[in-house]
C-alpha cells in the first residue's frame, strides 16, 4: 500500500468516526417553534410565542424587546409596508429568525366641520402647552413593564355607535390634517367608561386637544388611551381590573359632541384599538 493510499484510508476512517458525533450534535440542537398570532396588518398588534423551555432573547428589526413566559409583542403603524425581522436567541447559543410582513389596508377620508378654530389652528400662546402635553403622553407611552395583560381579551370600553375609525385621513374645517389614530364611540354625556382589560393608570390629566385624558399600561409597551372624558374616577398608579369603571364619556378638548376616542399604542407606534375588541356592526369612517 502506497503512502498516499494509506493517508487517504486514515482520513476516511477519521470522518467515519466523526459522523456519529455530528449526527448526535444535530439531533441535540433545540427544535424551536416560533409562531405569531394577532393582527399582522397595518395598525395591528402582533404577538409572538416561543414554544421552548429555554431562556430566550428577542429582537425586532435589531431592537431588543421584552419576552416573558415565552411571549412578546410588536406593532405595525398605519403606513407600515416593509417586513420586520424577528430574531430569537435561545439560551445564548441557538438562533431562529422569521420575517413578518404587514398586510395593506385601505383608509378613508373623513371631513369634520364646525370645530372651534382655536383647536384647528391653535394660537401661538397655546403651542407651548400642546408641546408639553405631547411630551407627557410620550413619557406615559414609554413604559415597558413585565405585565402580560396585553395578551388577554379586550372589551369595548363604552357603549354607543362607532362614528370614526382608525386611519381615516381627516379634513378639519376644510384643512387637511394628520390621520385619525383612534376609534370614536359616540355616547351620551356621562356614559360609563370601563377598563377593557386589566391595566395600570399611567396618565390622568386634562390636555388641550384631547381634554380629560387617561392612559392604561397593559405591559410590554402596550397602552390604551381614553380621550375627551367628562370625569376621571381613578388616579395615576391605580391598578384596574377588567370591567372596572374609570370615568365618564364627555366632550372636553377638540370635539363637536360627546364621545370617547379610544386609542392603542405599542410604545410610540399608533395601532388600531378596534382590532383587539370583538367585531361590531355599523362602523363608519
Amino acid at each position: 500500500m502506497s503512502e498516499f493510499h494509506r493517508r487517504d484510508m486514515l482520513i476516511l476512517a477519521g470522518l467515519a468516526a466523526f459522523a456519529p458525533l455530528a449526527a448526535k450534535a444535530a439531533t441535540a440542537r433545540p427544535q424551536a417553534r416560533l409562531r405569531f398570532d394577532g393582527d399582522d396588518v397595518q395598525g395591528g398588534l402582533v404577538q409572538g410565542h416561543i414554544e421552548s423551555g429555554e431562556r430566550a432573547e428577542v429582537w425586532v428589526d435589531g431592537n431588543p424587546v421584552r419576552a416573558d413566559d415565552g411571549r412578546f409583542c410588536f406593532g405595525f403603524g398605519r403606513d407600515a409596508a416593509k417586513p420586520v425581522l424577528v430574531r430569537v436567541r435561545y439560551d445564548g447559543r441557538f438562533e431562529e429568525a422569521q420575517q413578518v410582513t404587514p398586510k395593506k389596508r385601505s383608509f378613508r377620508f373623513q371631513r369634520i366641520n364646525g370645530l372651534p378654530e382655536k383647536y384647528v389652528s391653535p394660537p401661538k400662546d397655546v403651542l407651548d402647552r400642546i408641546a408639553r402635553d405631547t411630551a407627557i403622553v410620550r413619557e406615559a407611552r414609554s413604559h415597558d413593564s413585565d405585565e402580560m395583560w396585553f395578551s388577554e381579551k379586550f372589551d369595548w370600553p363604552t357603549k354607543g355607535p362607532i362614528t370614526s375609525i382608525y386611519g381615516s385621513q381627516r379634513i378639519l374645517n376644510g384643512e387637511p390634517r394628520e390621520p385619525h389614530y383612534g376609534v370614536d364611540i359616540a355616547g351620551p354625556h356621562g356614559e360609563p367608561i370601563i377598563a377593557p382589560s386589566p391595566g395600570i393608570v399611567t396618565l390622568a390629566e386634562e390636555l388641550y386637544l384631547s381634554g380629560n385624558t387617561m392612559l392604561l399600561d397593559h405591559g410590554h409597551g402596550v397602552s390604551t388611551s381614553y380621550l375627551h372624558m367628562s370625569r376621571m374616577d381613578v388616579r395615576v398608579g391605580d391598578e384596574l381590573d377588567r370591567g372596572q369603571q374609570m370615568g365618564l364619556v364627555g366632550a372636553t378638548g377638540r370635539v363637536t359632541g360627546p364621545h370617547l376616542c379610544w386609542r392603542l399604542n405599542w410604545f410610540q407606534t399608533r395601532l388600531d384599538a378596534a382590532l383587539l375588541a370583538p367585531p361590531r356592526m355599523g362602523a363608519k369612517a
